[in-house]
Parts: C-alpha cells; structure tokens; sequence
C-alpha cells in the first residue's frame, strides 16, 4: 500500500504532444497527480489558483513566451507551491535569473526520465534540485576565485554570524527572502542587508552561487 504523500503537478508547456507523454510519465507514479496543463501565462497563473498544485513543473521555452517571464508571477500567486523548471538552455544566466525569481529546481531536457521524477519528488518536499553540470560549472568558477588552502574556506564560514548562519541554511532549503524574514523575524530589508554581508565573507556573486555553497 503506498504511503507516500500525494504531489498534485501542474504542467506547463506549449507542446500538446510533450504534455501528454509528460503526463504518461507522471501519473505512472502512483503518488503524483496531474492536476491540470497549461500552454502559457495565463492559462498557468488561472490553473494554479484554481487547482492549488503543489508543484509547476514549468517548461523555459514556451513558443512566443518564456517560464522565466512569470516564474516569480506563479510563486506570488501560490506561495506554498513550488516550482521545477524544465529547459534546454545550458546558459547559467537563465539559471541564475531562474534561482532568482523563485525556482527551488531545474532540470535539463536531456535529463533521464528516472531523474526527472526524483526532482520532481524532490523539490515538492521543498529541496533544491540543481543540474550537475552546472553545479559542476560553478563550484569550479567559485574554487578559482578562492584560496588552496582548507583554513582560507574554514576561516571564510567562520566569520558568518550566528544569523547569517540561519540564512545561509535556508537558503541551501531554498526558502525566499519573505520566508527567511518570516522564520527569523526580521524584515525582507534585513534578509537582503545579511545576504550581501553573507556573499562578501563567502566571496559568492550572487544568490545562485551561495543556493550551491550552501547545497
């Protein structure tokens, strides 16, 4: 008897034949429910408010839009629900604005089918699920940067306070700045004063790089 916890998946993508077999794909596991397809903006932000998904899993390229031009339109309409986005782009500046505007995943289209349900399963229950070839890409742009030696990335931690400790975990558990101000009991303004103290210590550029320290 399976346990698991229903994940209810919102589809987004412009292609009537991908959605099916995305579909297909999904619903072989018993634990996920397709609650709805949509093709663009507007059909994706009525569905989400009236299925309440739990996750959109939201594809980049979508004809003549793109997911990154409401990703942060979805997460503000539904803030409990997360989002997956699926693309064929390798341009860390998409992933990056994608991090940004709200996405706890992405995953690539090459991406094995099996791999696609483990994010899937993955970033519902709230964890960051980030292509490894660009975790690769960026772990190796952030090692160049920094010193050979262990005591430089020990002393490095150790001058985040006790606070910005707290923030870079939620971070890694891809909270935005409104939740970490709301755990924490601090105002949004303050979140973004600790995250740009946090990236000069951690010697991070941007909230993508410090979302993969942190991972």
């Amino acid at each position: 008897m399976n346990t698991a916890p229903e994940v209810k998946v919102l589809l987004v993508e412009d292609h009537a034949v991908v959605r099916t077999g995305l579909r297909l794909l999904l619903e072989s596991r018993p634990e996920i429910r397709v609650v709805g397809e949509a093709s663009g903006r507007n059909q994706c932000l009525q569905l989400v408010q009236q299925t309440a998904p739990d996750l959109v899993l939201l594809d980049l390229d979508l004809g003549e839009e793109s997911g990154l031009d409401f990703l942060s339109e979805i997460v503000s309409a539904s803030p409990a629900c997360k989002v997956l986005l699926l693309t064929a782009s390798r341009d860390e500046r998409v992933y990056e604005e994608a991090v940004a505007a709200g996405a706890l995943g992405i995953v690539h289209k090459e991406t094995a089918a099996e791999v696609l349900l483990e994010a899937i399963e993955q970033v519902a229950q709230g964890r960051t699920w980030l292509d490894p070839g660009l975790t690769a890409r960026v772990l190796q742009r952030l090692a160049r940067g920094r010193s050979a030696q262990p005591e430089g990335e020990t002393a490095r931690i150790a001058a985040l306070t006790r606070r910005e400790r707290e923030i870079v975990q939620a971070i890694g558990e891809g909270l935005k700045n409104r939740e970490i101000g709301e755990r924490l009991f601090i105002s949004e303004t303050t979140v973004r004063h600790h995250l740009t103290s946090i990236f000069s210590k951690l010697e991070v550029s941007d909230r993508l790089e410090l979302l993969i320290y942190a991972y």
